[in-house]
């Protein structure tokens, strides 16, 4: 089931289309991973989820019907551009914050006191906002934003200011709200992250979505018969040995180890390699190099921006 649909969403500014037919199917209980080049449109969408700008055309829908207006308070929006106000103490921050999501004073209350004793960041509710560095007030807007346990939560680049033990410590409360049941909008450019959380992905640039679906079954759709082989033995019989089916990518000599990284002719599976290099040299490691997002997401833009530009 989908939790949220957006159906042939079009946007168009002046002399831009910022999105051009746009779709996108959220499952119920995913992370879902937004993600484009800067200026794809990917914020554009994000704000027309939120209802801060109309699409003009497309529909969406959510829990299983046309979106009302009334359905943004099920959801919770962490933008790219931080909202806090700096001169204002944080804890009376938060706490306003929660109460315009609906929650009564005490709820509320009760509810950031878990979170700012989990995150470590008690000492700072009587600071104001201004006095702390970006990555703490990354926290608090992080905390204001899942306050309402809402049913979709949209994360727009949500790591941004935040160091590697910070930002793994968001990763992990990420994956603990999927499990409690939350559906997740991911937005990001850091294509790690998308392997390590995404359930699913649409890839948008120059407005129209040229990329979609399960994060595993696209890597396994972009995998090249690809090989990284580690031996102890004489490389050069075992380039013979694979001689007119294989062709040489890398080689690294370590000592008394030799790796190397082939690129196979597709009749030629990882077990016919095996057979063909097992009798002349002593295996250590073998693995099917399968491309990173990274590597998928470089090589989708670049095709299509080969291709001519997208004009009103």
């Amino acid at each position: 089931m989908y939790l949220f649909t957006a159906r042939d969403i079009v946007k168009r500014y002046t002399n831009h289309l910022a999105l051009d037919r746009v779709t996108v199917n959220v499952p119920e209980g995913s992370v879902y991973g937004l993600l484009g080049p800067n200026g794809a449109g990917k914020t554009t969408l994000l704000r027309i989820i939120n209802q801060i700008s109309m699409p003009d055309e497309g529909e969406l829908f959510f829990m299983g019907r046309k979106f009302q207006p009334d359905d943004v308070a099920h959801i919770g929006y962490l933008p790219e551009e931080r909202g806090l106000y700096k001169k204002m103490k944080v804890g009376e921050q938060a706490l306003y914050l929660a109460q315009l999501k609906g929650m009564s004073k005490a709820e509320a209350m009760k509810r950031l006191k878990h979170w700012f004793t989990k995150f470590e960041i008690q000492a700072w509710w009587n600071k104001k906002v201004e006095e702390l560095s970006k990555g703490m007030q990354q926290k608090v807007q992080f905390v204001t934003t899942i306050i309402h346990e809402p049913r979709l939560l949209i994360f727009d680049e949500p790591f941004s200011g935040f160091d590697p033990i910070n930002t793994n410590m968001l990763k992990n409360e990420i994956l603990e709200l999927k499990k409690k049941g939350s559906t997740i909008i991911f937005s990001t450019h850091d294509m790690g992250s998308v392997e390590e959380l995404c359930d699913y992905i649409t890839l948008i640039n120059k407005s129209k979505t040229i990329l979609e679906g399960d994060v595993h079954n696209i890597r396994m759709e972009y995998k090249s018969n690809t090989f990284e082989i580690g031996f102890n033995g004489d490389a050069e019989v075992v380039k013979s040995q694979l001689n007119g089916r294989c062709q040489l990518v890398e080689q690294v000599e370590e000592r008394d180890h030799t790796r190397i990284k082939i690129k196979a002719d597709r009749s030629l599976s990882g077990n016919d390699m095996l057979n063909l290099i097992l009798p002349v040299v002593s295996v250590t490691s073998f693995n099917e190099v399968i491309p990173t997002m990274n590597d998928i997401f470089i090589h989708v833009v670049e095709a299509q921006n080969q291709q001519k530009p997208n004009v009103l």
